[in-house]
């Protein structure tokens, strides 16, 4: 399994920024916007949470069974690989969710004056800090069930050193 990189996520966010601001403005000249939920932040961030508690859930089982104490419950490899899988997706559709939000948000700046507009900007402006939460969580799951590095220098092909 791949890690997640920064760059890619960084290069999804930006891209479903620039394409969700372009589509404010053009759906904004039809007349309407399209609102940004109150729950989209709520949602992200409750995503966030259950990422998180299942990374500190895992760190503190992987201690236990790393100093092999008695009541020490294992942890499946499986289901850490479901775990990691789930944080991935995750942190890809925060991403993507956080940068049409971000967009929208963007282009909300313009017209702040306007309650209604504030309240959705606001909204959006909490739903990319609650999908970086995710991200941030993701990527905290995914550091917790990475499997240690292999110390072994020496490979097919290479003389081992004396």
């Amino acid at each position: 399994m791949k890690e997640l990189r920064i760059r890619v996520l960084a290069g999804v966010f930006v891209v479903a920024g620039i394409l969700s601001w372009a589509g404010a403005r053009l759906w904004n000249s039809l007349g309407t916007l399209p609102s940004v939920p109150v729950a989209a932040p709520i949602v992200l961030a409750l995503i966030a949470v259950v990422l998180a508690a299942t990374a500190l859930s895992l760190r503190a089982r992987l201690r236990a069974q790393r100093e092999r104490q008695a009541d020490a419950k294992g942890v499946d490899p499986l289901m850490a690989a479901r775990a990691v899988v789930f944080g991935q997706a995750s942190a890809l559709v925060a991403a993507l969710v956080a940068g049409m939000y971000g967009g929208t948000g963007v282009f909300l700046l313009e017209s702040l004056d306007i309650p209604a507009r504030r309240d959705q900007a606001i909204y959006a402006g909490f739903s990319v800090l609650a999908g970086i939460g995710v991200i941030a969580a993701a990527l905290f799951l995914e550091r917790v069930c990475k499997l240690p590095e292999d110390d072994d220098t020496t490979g097919p092909g290479t003389a081992p050193t004396a």
